[in-house]
């Protein structure tokens, strides 16, 4: 009986661990994206996203109607490439990461500096995939707004 209670508290125990990996993998490539955006590092960026990523910003107009912007990732990392080292500081917070075998979800409100300056702020709600190279970055949407912000 005793050896029962040992095997199932290790298996639980294991099973606890590589949960908390995959967790942790998984914020660890979040944030490589955000570290590159700071630096300006087109590579870091790069190595974030999966090859066919998509990228896109839930944008509310004037009048309140709500429209999807998609963007290019190649777009992104050239535009966020060309910015001086720390001009891009998207600072965030995980609220949530799910696993489930190669999937994984994550939630991570943040607040946007540019050049030292509060620009906006958000959510980002990402689906990541774990490929032969790791994770990556299959889709990003994010919203924006500047009252609201914590």
């Amino acid at each position: 009986m005793k050896y029962v209670l040992i095997c199932f508290t290790l298996m639980t125990w294991s099973a606890s661990i590589q949960a908390q990996t995959a967790e942790d993998s998984v914020k660890a490539v979040i944030n490589q994206l955000f570290q590159g955006m700071k630096l300006a590092d087109s590579s870091l960026l790069k190595a974030s996203f999966a090859d066919h990523a998509i990228l896109q910003t839930v944008e509310t107009a004037a009048d309140g109607t709500i429209s999807i912007r998609d963007e290019s990732i190649h777009s992104f990392i050239e535009s966020i490439a060309k910015l001086p080292r720390d001009a891009a500081d998207e600072r965030i917070r995980f609220d949530m990461v799910k696993t489930d075998g190669a999937l994984a979800t994550a939630w991570t409100p943040y607040q946007f500096y540019f050049k030292g300056k509060f620009s906006h702020c958000g959510v980002d709600s990402y689906q990541l995939v774990r490929l032969q190279g790791g994770w990556k970055i299959q889709y990003l949407i994010d919203t924006r707004r500047k009252d609201g912000c914590l």
